[in-house]
Protein backbone atom coordinates (compact mmCIF):
# COMPACT_ATOMS: atom_id res chain seq x y z
CA UNK A 1 0.00 0.00 0.00
CA UNK A 2 1.66 2.99 -0.98
CA UNK A 3 1.74 5.70 1.67
CA UNK A 4 -0.60 8.14 -0.01
CA UNK A 5 -3.35 5.35 0.28
CA UNK A 6 -2.37 4.62 3.97
CA UNK A 7 -2.73 8.50 5.09
CA UNK A 8 -5.89 8.73 3.24
CA UNK A 9 -7.42 5.64 5.37
CA UNK A 10 -5.85 7.36 8.61
CA UNK A 11 -7.04 9.98 7.92
CA UNK A 12 -10.63 9.08 6.82
CA UNK A 13 -10.89 7.21 10.30
CA UNK A 14 -10.42 10.29 12.27
CA UNK A 15 -12.66 12.40 10.61
CA UNK A 16 -15.74 10.20 9.47
CA UNK A 17 -15.55 6.87 12.16
CA UNK A 18 -17.35 8.65 14.88
CA UNK A 19 -20.00 9.47 12.24
CA UNK A 20 -20.33 6.58 11.26
CA UNK A 21 -20.62 4.52 14.39
CA UNK A 22 -23.20 6.66 15.27
CA UNK A 23 -25.52 6.97 12.78
CA UNK A 24 -25.13 3.00 12.21
CA UNK A 25 -25.59 2.73 15.94
CA UNK A 26 -29.27 4.97 15.73
CA UNK A 27 -30.57 2.83 13.44
CA UNK A 28 -29.21 -0.51 14.97
CA UNK A 29 -29.69 0.23 18.66
CA UNK A 30 -26.69 -2.04 18.75
CA UNK A 31 -23.20 0.11 20.07
CA UNK A 32 -21.22 -3.27 19.14
CA UNK A 33 -22.75 -4.37 15.61
CA UNK A 34 -22.25 -0.69 14.76
CA UNK A 35 -18.51 -0.79 15.71
CA UNK A 36 -18.03 -3.97 14.20
CA UNK A 37 -19.75 -2.80 10.76
CA UNK A 38 -17.97 0.59 10.66
CA UNK A 39 -14.25 -1.56 11.29
CA UNK A 40 -15.14 -3.65 8.12
CA UNK A 41 -16.03 -1.13 5.85
CA UNK A 42 -12.85 0.47 6.57
CA UNK A 43 -11.06 -3.03 6.40
CA UNK A 44 -12.97 -3.17 2.84
CA UNK A 45 -10.98 0.19 2.28
CA UNK A 46 -7.36 -1.46 2.96
CA UNK A 47 -8.61 -4.04 0.87
CA UNK A 48 -9.68 -2.06 -2.30
CA UNK A 49 -8.72 1.17 -2.35
CA UNK A 50 -5.15 0.46 -3.09
CA UNK A 51 -6.07 -0.83 -6.07
CA UNK A 52 -9.15 0.85 -7.22
CA UNK A 53 -7.57 4.58 -5.84
CA UNK A 54 -8.89 6.65 -3.10
CA UNK A 55 -12.42 7.97 -3.84
CA UNK A 56 -13.16 11.58 -4.09
CA UNK A 57 -15.35 11.37 -1.14
CA UNK A 58 -13.77 9.03 1.03
CA UNK A 59 -16.50 9.77 3.79
CA UNK A 60 -19.51 8.89 1.96
CA UNK A 61 -17.70 5.77 0.86
CA UNK A 62 -17.27 4.54 4.03
CA UNK A 63 -20.35 5.34 5.34
CA UNK A 64 -22.35 3.67 2.20
CA UNK A 65 -20.03 0.55 3.02
CA UNK A 66 -20.49 -0.04 6.76
CA UNK A 67 -24.51 0.52 5.93
CA UNK A 68 -24.62 -2.44 3.17
CA UNK A 69 -22.53 -4.60 5.34
CA UNK A 70 -25.11 -4.04 8.18
CA UNK A 71 -27.69 -5.06 6.11
CA UNK A 72 -26.39 -7.80 4.97
CA UNK A 73 -25.84 -8.98 8.61
CA UNK A 74 -29.04 -8.25 9.53
CA UNK A 75 -30.22 -10.38 6.50
CA UNK A 76 -28.13 -13.19 7.88
CA UNK A 77 -29.33 -13.15 11.07
CA UNK A 78 -33.10 -12.38 11.03
CA UNK A 79 -34.80 -14.60 12.50
CA UNK A 80 -37.81 -12.35 13.58
CA UNK A 81 -39.69 -10.45 11.02
CA UNK A 82 -39.01 -7.26 13.31
CA UNK A 83 -35.41 -7.54 12.97
CA UNK A 84 -35.39 -7.47 8.81
CA UNK A 85 -37.85 -4.68 8.98
CA UNK A 86 -34.78 -3.26 10.84
CA UNK A 87 -32.61 -4.38 8.14
CA UNK A 88 -35.03 -2.36 5.29
CA UNK A 89 -34.63 0.61 7.56
CA UNK A 90 -31.12 1.13 6.77
CA UNK A 91 -31.99 2.21 3.31
CA UNK A 92 -33.94 4.57 4.42
CA UNK A 93 -32.50 7.91 5.10
CA UNK A 94 -35.83 9.51 6.93
CA UNK A 95 -35.97 7.18 9.81
CA UNK A 96 -38.99 7.02 12.10
CA UNK A 97 -37.34 6.31 15.59
CA UNK A 98 -37.46 9.68 18.00
CA UNK A 99 -34.08 11.05 18.44
CA UNK A 100 -34.84 14.32 20.27
CA UNK A 101 -34.41 17.42 19.69
CA UNK A 102 -31.65 18.20 17.94
CA UNK A 103 -30.46 16.79 14.27
CA UNK A 104 -26.89 15.14 15.68
CA UNK A 105 -26.38 11.59 15.91
CA UNK A 106 -22.54 12.53 17.46
CA UNK A 107 -24.32 14.68 19.98
CA UNK A 108 -26.99 11.95 20.93
CA UNK A 109 -24.17 9.11 21.04
CA UNK A 110 -22.26 11.54 23.75
CA UNK A 111 -25.43 11.19 25.92
CA UNK A 112 -25.99 7.59 25.41
CA UNK A 113 -22.38 6.87 26.16
CA UNK A 114 -22.36 9.30 29.17
CA UNK A 115 -26.04 7.72 30.79
CA UNK A 116 -26.04 7.29 34.46
CA UNK A 117 -25.98 3.38 33.81
CA UNK A 118 -22.44 3.42 33.64
CA UNK A 119 -19.47 4.70 35.77
CA UNK A 120 -17.85 7.25 35.15
CA UNK A 121 -14.66 5.24 33.89
CA UNK A 122 -16.64 3.52 31.87
CA UNK A 123 -18.25 7.01 30.72
CA UNK A 124 -14.76 7.86 29.73
CA UNK A 125 -13.02 5.32 27.88
CA UNK A 126 -16.58 4.48 26.04
CA UNK A 127 -16.71 7.94 24.72
CA UNK A 128 -13.22 7.61 24.17
CA UNK A 129 -13.68 5.08 21.80
CA UNK A 130 -16.74 5.49 19.84
CA UNK A 131 -16.36 9.29 19.37
CA UNK A 132 -12.65 9.91 19.79
CA UNK A 133 -11.81 6.48 17.86
CA UNK A 134 -9.08 5.80 20.20
CA UNK A 135 -7.76 2.05 19.83
CA UNK A 136 -8.33 0.10 23.02
CA UNK A 137 -4.48 -0.11 23.92
CA UNK A 138 -4.66 4.30 23.46
CA UNK A 139 -7.47 4.18 26.13
CA UNK A 140 -5.60 1.46 28.09
CA UNK A 141 -2.53 3.21 27.90
CA UNK A 142 -4.32 6.10 29.49
CA UNK A 143 -5.98 4.41 32.31
CA UNK A 144 -3.04 2.52 33.04
CA UNK A 145 -4.38 -1.18 32.57
CA UNK A 146 -3.86 -3.82 30.49
CA UNK A 147 -5.26 -3.98 27.07
CA UNK A 148 -7.22 -6.82 27.55
CA UNK A 149 -8.42 -5.68 30.41
CA UNK A 150 -9.67 -2.15 29.11
CA UNK A 151 -11.56 -4.53 26.32
CA UNK A 152 -13.34 -6.08 28.64
CA UNK A 153 -14.07 -3.00 30.47
CA UNK A 154 -15.68 -1.40 27.16
CA UNK A 155 -17.32 -4.41 26.04
CA UNK A 156 -19.45 -4.72 29.60
CA UNK A 157 -20.60 -1.42 29.20
CA UNK A 158 -22.07 -1.90 25.50
CA UNK A 159 -23.48 -4.79 26.98
CA UNK A 160 -24.89 -2.43 30.13
CA UNK A 161 -26.07 -0.38 27.51
CA UNK A 162 -28.18 -2.36 25.51
CA UNK A 163 -29.83 -4.77 28.85
CA UNK A 164 -30.42 -1.17 30.29
CA UNK A 165 -32.13 -0.17 26.49
CA UNK A 166 -31.06 3.29 26.92
CA UNK A 167 -32.30 5.02 24.57
CA UNK A 168 -30.38 6.64 21.82
CA UNK A 169 -31.19 10.42 22.24
CA UNK A 170 -30.55 13.72 23.53
CA UNK A 171 -32.37 13.63 26.87
CA UNK A 172 -35.52 15.64 27.71
CA UNK A 173 -35.10 19.30 28.96
CA UNK A 174 -35.69 18.30 32.29
CA UNK A 175 -33.67 15.42 32.50
CA UNK A 176 -30.62 17.28 30.87
CA UNK A 177 -28.94 19.28 34.05
CA UNK A 178 -28.13 16.35 35.96
CA UNK A 179 -26.70 15.24 32.73
CA UNK A 180 -24.56 18.12 32.22
CA UNK A 181 -21.46 17.52 34.50
CA UNK A 182 -21.06 13.65 32.96
CA UNK A 183 -21.07 15.18 29.36
CA UNK A 184 -19.18 17.73 29.96
CA UNK A 185 -16.34 16.11 32.18
CA UNK A 186 -16.00 13.11 28.84
CA UNK A 187 -16.06 16.45 26.06
CA UNK A 188 -13.40 17.93 28.19
CA UNK A 189 -11.04 14.60 27.98
CA UNK A 190 -12.02 14.14 24.56
CA UNK A 191 -10.31 17.63 24.37
CA UNK A 192 -7.51 16.82 26.10
CA UNK A 193 -6.36 13.74 24.06
CA UNK A 194 -6.61 16.07 20.84
CA UNK A 195 -4.13 18.84 22.89
CA UNK A 196 -1.72 15.95 23.62
CA UNK A 197 -2.40 12.97 22.46
CA UNK A 198 -1.62 9.65 24.30
CA UNK A 199 0.40 6.72 22.23
CA UNK A 200 3.69 6.87 20.52
CA UNK A 201 2.46 6.63 17.03
CA UNK A 202 0.30 9.39 17.58
CA UNK A 203 0.33 13.17 16.01
CA UNK A 204 1.26 15.04 19.33
CA UNK A 205 -1.91 17.08 18.24
CA UNK A 206 -5.39 15.62 16.91
CA UNK A 207 -7.00 18.82 15.93
CA UNK A 208 -9.81 16.32 14.53
CA UNK A 209 -10.41 15.42 18.38
CA UNK A 210 -10.12 19.26 19.29
CA UNK A 211 -12.50 20.34 17.22
CA UNK A 212 -15.14 17.61 17.82
CA UNK A 213 -15.18 18.62 21.35
CA UNK A 214 -15.68 22.42 20.84
CA UNK A 215 -18.22 21.75 18.13
CA UNK A 216 -20.37 18.89 20.79
CA UNK A 217 -19.73 21.64 23.46
CA UNK A 218 -21.05 24.00 21.71
CA UNK A 219 -24.66 22.28 20.91
CA UNK A 220 -24.83 20.79 24.78
CA UNK A 221 -24.23 25.04 25.98
CA UNK A 222 -27.47 25.71 23.78
CA UNK A 223 -29.03 22.92 25.09
CA UNK A 224 -28.77 24.24 28.79
CA UNK A 225 -31.20 26.45 30.29
CA UNK A 226 -30.32 29.96 30.69
CA UNK A 227 -28.90 31.66 33.71
CA UNK A 228 -28.63 27.65 35.23
CA UNK A 229 -25.12 26.58 36.58
CA UNK A 230 -25.19 23.62 34.14
CA UNK A 231 -24.74 26.28 31.25
CA UNK A 232 -22.47 28.39 33.14
CA UNK A 233 -20.02 25.55 33.53
CA UNK A 234 -20.49 24.85 29.43
CA UNK A 235 -19.72 28.40 29.18
CA UNK A 236 -16.86 27.92 30.83
CA UNK A 237 -15.73 25.09 29.02
CA UNK A 238 -16.29 26.55 26.25
CA UNK A 239 -14.44 29.14 26.51
CA UNK A 240 -11.35 27.04 27.95
CA UNK A 241 -11.74 25.29 24.44
CA UNK A 242 -11.21 27.92 22.62
CA UNK A 243 -8.44 29.86 24.06
CA UNK A 244 -6.50 26.78 24.69
CA UNK A 245 -7.35 26.22 20.93
CA UNK A 246 -6.30 29.38 19.76
CA UNK A 247 -2.53 27.87 20.73
CA UNK A 248 -2.34 25.07 18.82
CA UNK A 249 -0.32 26.29 15.61
CA UNK A 250 2.98 27.64 18.52
CA UNK A 251 2.53 24.62 20.35
CA UNK A 252 4.81 22.42 18.68
CA UNK A 253 8.34 23.95 16.62
CA UNK A 254 9.36 22.52 13.40
CA UNK A 255 11.66 20.07 15.11
CA UNK A 256 8.26 18.30 16.59
CA UNK A 257 9.38 19.36 19.76
CA UNK A 258 6.24 21.21 22.76
CA UNK A 259 6.90 24.92 22.97
CA UNK A 260 6.16 26.04 26.40
CA UNK A 261 4.37 29.29 26.98
CA UNK A 262 7.04 31.29 27.23
CA UNK A 263 8.45 30.10 24.23
CA UNK A 264 5.60 30.41 21.70
CA UNK A 265 4.95 33.17 18.96
CA UNK A 266 2.12 34.47 20.27
CA UNK A 267 1.91 36.46 16.91
CA UNK A 268 0.66 32.85 15.69
CA UNK A 269 -2.34 32.47 17.85
CA UNK A 270 -5.45 32.27 16.55
CA UNK A 271 -6.89 36.07 17.59
CA UNK A 272 -10.72 34.98 16.57
CA UNK A 273 -10.19 32.06 19.05
CA UNK A 274 -8.99 34.37 21.87
CA UNK A 275 -11.57 36.94 21.12
CA UNK A 276 -14.06 34.85 21.49
CA UNK A 277 -12.70 33.04 24.39
CA UNK A 278 -12.16 36.07 26.13
CA UNK A 279 -15.51 36.94 25.50
CA UNK A 280 -17.26 34.21 27.49
CA UNK A 281 -15.09 34.10 30.03
CA UNK A 282 -16.11 37.88 30.73
CA UNK A 283 -19.49 37.00 30.42
CA UNK A 284 -18.99 34.95 33.08
CA UNK A 285 -17.23 36.83 35.17
CA UNK A 286 -19.62 40.00 34.65
CA UNK A 287 -23.07 37.48 35.50
CA UNK A 288 -20.85 36.40 38.97
CA UNK A 289 -20.51 40.21 39.74
CA UNK A 290 -23.68 40.69 39.52
CA UNK A 291 -24.67 38.19 42.18
CA UNK A 292 -25.58 35.03 39.21
CA UNK A 293 -24.01 32.21 40.60
CA UNK A 294 -20.83 31.12 41.54
CA UNK A 295 -17.11 30.06 39.94
CA UNK A 296 -17.18 26.22 38.70
CA UNK A 297 -14.45 24.33 37.69
CA UNK A 298 -14.54 24.95 34.11
CA UNK A 299 -15.21 28.66 34.97
CA UNK A 300 -12.09 28.90 37.18
CA UNK A 301 -10.09 26.77 34.29
CA UNK A 302 -10.91 29.47 31.15
CA UNK A 303 -10.43 32.27 33.58
CA UNK A 304 -6.48 30.90 34.29
CA UNK A 305 -6.27 30.63 30.26
CA UNK A 306 -7.61 33.85 30.05
CA UNK A 307 -4.87 35.56 32.04
CA UNK A 308 -2.19 34.02 29.91
CA UNK A 309 -4.11 34.77 26.24
CA UNK A 310 -4.31 38.49 27.56
CA UNK A 311 -0.25 38.65 28.11
CA UNK A 312 0.95 39.78 24.87
CA UNK A 313 4.37 39.00 25.77
CA UNK A 314 4.89 36.05 28.82
CA UNK A 315 6.85 38.48 30.92
CA UNK A 316 3.64 41.01 31.17
CA UNK A 317 1.60 37.73 32.72
CA UNK A 318 -0.40 38.85 35.98
CA UNK A 319 0.82 35.49 37.97
CA UNK A 320 -0.46 36.80 41.54
CA UNK A 321 -3.73 36.76 39.41
CA UNK A 322 -3.20 33.20 38.75
CA UNK A 323 -2.36 32.01 41.99
CA UNK A 324 -5.23 33.64 43.55
CA UNK A 325 -7.48 31.65 40.71
CA UNK A 326 -5.55 28.43 41.85
CA UNK A 327 -6.54 28.56 45.27
CA UNK A 328 -10.00 29.33 44.33
CA UNK A 329 -10.08 26.26 42.01
CA UNK A 330 -8.46 24.20 44.88
CA UNK A 331 -11.37 25.10 47.27
CA UNK A 332 -13.91 24.60 44.51
CA UNK A 333 -11.85 21.32 42.93
CA UNK A 334 -9.41 19.80 44.42
CA UNK A 335 -7.20 17.54 43.69
CA UNK A 336 -3.38 17.14 43.15
CA UNK A 337 -3.15 18.66 39.25
CA UNK A 338 -4.27 21.48 40.47
CA UNK A 339 -2.15 22.01 43.32
CA UNK A 340 0.50 21.24 40.51
CA UNK A 341 -0.67 23.65 38.72
CA UNK A 342 -0.56 26.12 41.46
CA UNK A 343 2.87 25.19 42.10
CA UNK A 344 3.82 26.31 39.03
CA UNK A 345 2.09 29.99 39.42
CA UNK A 346 3.39 30.26 42.54
CA UNK A 347 7.02 29.64 41.51
CA UNK A 348 6.59 32.18 38.91
CA UNK A 349 4.96 34.43 41.31
CA UNK A 350 7.05 34.24 44.31
CA UNK A 351 10.12 31.84 43.91
CA UNK A 352 11.02 28.20 42.48
CA UNK A 353 12.03 26.94 46.08
CA UNK A 354 8.00 28.26 47.44
CA UNK A 355 7.33 26.36 44.04
CA UNK A 356 9.10 23.59 44.26
CA UNK A 357 8.52 22.78 48.07
CA UNK A 358 4.96 22.95 47.37
CA UNK A 359 5.43 20.40 44.84
CA UNK A 360 7.24 17.74 46.39
CA UNK A 361 4.40 17.13 48.88
CA UNK A 362 2.78 15.75 46.02
CA UNK A 363 5.23 12.93 44.88
CA UNK A 364 3.07 10.26 46.26
CA UNK A 365 -0.03 11.45 44.64
CA UNK A 366 1.26 11.79 41.58
CA UNK A 367 4.55 10.25 41.20
CA UNK A 368 3.29 7.69 38.27
CA UNK A 369 2.35 11.13 36.82
CA UNK A 370 4.92 12.77 33.89
CA UNK A 371 3.97 16.13 34.61
CA UNK A 372 4.87 15.72 37.88
CA UNK A 373 8.38 14.68 37.07
CA UNK A 374 8.98 17.28 34.18
CA UNK A 375 7.72 20.52 36.47
CA UNK A 376 10.05 18.90 39.48
CA UNK A 377 12.95 19.05 36.97
CA UNK A 378 12.15 22.90 35.97
CA UNK A 379 12.03 23.95 39.46
CA UNK A 380 15.04 21.84 40.31
CA UNK A 381 17.20 23.23 37.50
CA UNK A 382 16.23 26.67 38.46
CA UNK A 383 17.29 26.58 42.40
CA UNK A 384 20.70 25.10 41.06
CA UNK A 385 20.18 21.49 41.81
CA UNK A 386 21.36 19.90 38.30
CA UNK A 387 22.29 16.66 39.46
CA UNK A 388 18.57 15.81 40.94
CA UNK A 389 16.72 17.78 37.84
CA UNK A 390 18.27 15.16 35.50
CA UNK A 391 17.23 12.46 37.27
CA UNK A 392 13.67 14.28 37.23
CA UNK A 393 13.86 14.53 33.43
CA UNK A 394 14.97 11.13 32.99
CA UNK A 395 11.99 10.13 35.10
CA UNK A 396 9.63 12.24 33.10
CA UNK A 397 10.88 10.54 29.56
CA UNK A 398 10.31 7.11 30.79
CA UNK A 399 6.51 8.31 31.65
CA UNK A 400 5.28 10.24 28.76
CA UNK A 401 3.94 8.96 25.53
CA UNK A 402 3.09 12.13 23.33
CA UNK A 403 5.98 12.13 20.76
CA UNK A 404 6.28 15.90 20.55
CA UNK A 405 6.02 16.15 24.56
CA UNK A 406 8.92 13.75 25.18
CA UNK A 407 10.96 15.40 22.37
CA UNK A 408 10.56 18.60 24.81
CA UNK A 409 12.00 17.01 27.54
CA UNK A 410 14.67 15.33 25.92
CA UNK A 411 15.88 18.85 24.31
CA UNK A 412 15.30 20.78 27.78
CA UNK A 413 17.74 17.32 29.07
CA UNK A 414 19.94 18.09 26.62
CA UNK A 415 20.71 21.89 27.34
CA UNK A 416 20.60 20.95 30.99
CA UNK A 417 23.17 18.48 30.54
CA UNK A 418 25.47 21.55 27.89
CA UNK A 419 25.14 24.07 30.98
CA UNK A 420 26.65 21.59 33.39
CA UNK A 421 29.04 20.86 31.09
CA UNK A 422 30.37 24.37 30.69
CA UNK A 423 30.27 25.16 34.53
CA UNK A 424 32.95 22.42 34.94
CA UNK A 425 34.60 23.63 32.11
Amino acid sequence: MSSDVAAAIARTHREEWARVVAGLARRLGDLDVAEEMAAEAFAVAVERWPADGVPPNPGAWITTTAHRKAIDRLRREARRDELYKEALMLADDAGTEDVGAIEDDRLRLIFTCCHPVLSMEARVALTLRIIGGLTVAEIAHAFLVQETTMGQRLSRAKARIRTARVPFRVPEPQDLPERAAGVLAVLYLIFNEGYLASGEASDPLRPDLTGEAIRLTRLVRDLLPARSPERAEATGLLALMLLTEARASARVSENGDLQRLDEQDRSAWDESLVHEGLALVNERLTAVSAGDGAFGRYQLLSAINAVHASASHAGDTDWARIVALYGELERVDPSPLVTLGKAIAVSEYDSPQVGLAILERLGDALGAHHAFHATRAELLRRVGRAVDARAAYDRAIDLAANTAEVAHLIRRRGDLAASMKGEST
